[in-house]
């Protein structure tokens, strides 16, 4: 469906709700017009909300938690029964809350992303579910820092703070359409097995990562499709110590960083576990990284298997036949390691993610665009909302002698659309930029940036592009976030 249809039913739904038709049931005649079938209208029940979150992922989470602690009732839309997102299906470790001050010597160390993402790292410290930023002693070219995570003990924590912020959490609940007036969204449409119901609030935050509520909403969006697509396993039953010991004695790993790991500290937390021989070429035909991270001794949070899909990340179809034939290859995954590394002749699957992840699906235009100059030459904004300094493609592409860039508030706001932003890898148009702005931490820090504005706007009965950078600005500092003067 493109951007022209995704408007057109998002105009309709509109009406079908303003008309007040009577709610249709088992009797009514049923209609078909030209091969389809004529829904008839209904009366959908309203929840009334000042902010509402669709995706629960890695910027929505933040986004409903600065919204809800800045005053707005809030509600967080996610299809899946649990928070989180790429960070805890698609990932390896979170990057990065620091500079890359490691690769330039004489470079001060700078956490660069404080606030609530931090606050969240600190709640995981307490149960264990974390490395902490574990300081990298190879590879440091590439970050300065690994931040790995438990995925399960992420979603608890990050659920129980979303609670206790007061935010509605609707999770096991499907976005399908926006109620809008002319450039104004004035309403989401969700389903439910509690039924369709229709969620009015002042402000919209879209952190779907697919951007389906700015495209419902009429929002001029590409599908770029310029990434492989992933899933990600753990694996079990792995005796580290013997897989670490063996990479040693055969050359060692180009990335090492030493952390907490099942409650002891000093330990390794991130290696690259790639060997050679028959290894390596099985992986590469599977798609497999060997960048290992973990905060448990006998388990490999994350193994990743990449895969581009034919076709487009939006389309159903497609989608389906590349889940299919990248569960094949997890399995084949799994295989490999028990057949070649020490230490995993027993291993076994113990955790996928429930779908592909994505790196990019919809691509949506904001008033503006972040450029391959602004990140590499390190430039700041009058308006800027937080500042970032890691970059995927590094060492190829690196921030300028080891800073920060930063993220202009113009950059989260939809074009066109009055009260609507755009967090997290929807936006960036250019691969080599949106190689920094799409990681997590830097989708932590956008949602943390769109949800304390979506709250002042509400709190303002102000559009997006109404709300004083100042009000922002003062609330975001207020708030522990860092803006790099």
């Amino acid at each position: 469906m493109d951007r022209r249809e995704f408007s057109k039913s998002g105009l309709l739904l509109g009406a079908g709700l303003l008309a007040g038709c009577q709610e249709g049931n088992a009797q009514e005649k049923v209609t078909h017009k030209e091969g389809h079938y004529l829904e008839p209208p209904k009366n959908l029940p309203i929840r009334q909300f000042d902010v509402a979150v669709a995706g629960a992922g890695t910027g929505g989470v933040v986004a409903a938690l600065a919204a809800a602690r800045n005053g707005a009732k809030t509600m967080l839309i996610e299809r899946k029964g649990y928070t989180g997102g790429t960070v805890t299906e698609g990932g390896t470790a979170l990057h990065s809350f620091y500079n890359l001050w490691k690769a330039f010597p004489g470079v001060k160390r700078t956490q660069v992303v404080r606030g609530i993402p931090q606050e969240i790292i600190d709640r995981l410290l307490k149960v264990g579910g974390t490395s902490g930023h574990a300081e990298m002693s190879r590879g440091f070219g590439y970050d300065s820092v690994c931040t790995a995570i438990d995925t399960e003990l992420y979603k608890l924590v990050t659920m129980e703070m979303l609670d206790e912020a007061g935010v509605f959490m609707a999770v096991n609940t499907l976005l399908t359409g926006a109620i809008v007036d002319s450039n104004r969204v004035r309403g989401a449409i969700t389903d439910s097995r509690s039924g369709r119901e229709a969620i009015y609030a002042k402000s919209f935050i879209d952190c779907s990562a697919y951007g389906d509520l700015a495209a419902f909403a009429g929002a001029d969006y590409t599908v770029p499709n310029d990434y492989a697509c992933c899933n990600s396993i753990g694996l079990a039953n792995v005796d580290l110590e013997r897989y670490i010991a063996y990479l040693e004695d055969h050359g060692g790993s180009n990335q090492l960083a030493h952390g907490i790991r099942s409650g002891e500290d000093g330990k390794v937390v991130r290696f690259n576990g790639g060997l050679g021989g028959g290894f390596r070429e099985e992986a590469r035909k599977i798609g497999m990284s060997s960048m290992i991270t973990t905060v448990h001794d006998s388990y490999l949070m994350f193994v990743k298997c990449n895969f581009k899909v034919p076709g487009s990340v939006i389309n159903r179809d497609d989608m389906a036949k590349a889940e299919l034939e990248v569960r094949k290859r997890q399995a084949k995954a799994v295989l490999l390691f028990r057949k070649y590394v020490p230490g995993c002749e027993k291993a076994f699957m113990a955790r996928t993610s429930p779908t592909l992840n994505i790196r990019r699906g919809r691509l949506i235009s904001c008033d503006y665009d972040i450029s391959h100059e602004d990140v590499i030459e390190g430039r700041h904004f009058e308006d800027d909302i937080m500042a970032y300094g890691f970059h995927d493609s590094a060492p190829r592409f690196q921030v300028k002698n080891g800073g920060t860039y930063g993220l202009p508030y113009r950059a989260l706001v939809v074009a066109g659309i009055e009260n609507l932003y755009a967090a997290g890898m929807m936006i960036t148009s250019d691969h080599r930029p949106h190689m920094s702005t799409r990681n997590t931490v830097c989708c932590m820090g956008q949602g943390q940036a769109a949800g304390t504005a979506a709250a002042l706007c509400a709190a303002k009965n102000c559009g997006t592009r109404d709300l004083p950078y100042r009000d922002l600005g003062d609330t975001l500092l207020r708030d522990g976030v860092y803006l790099e003067s």
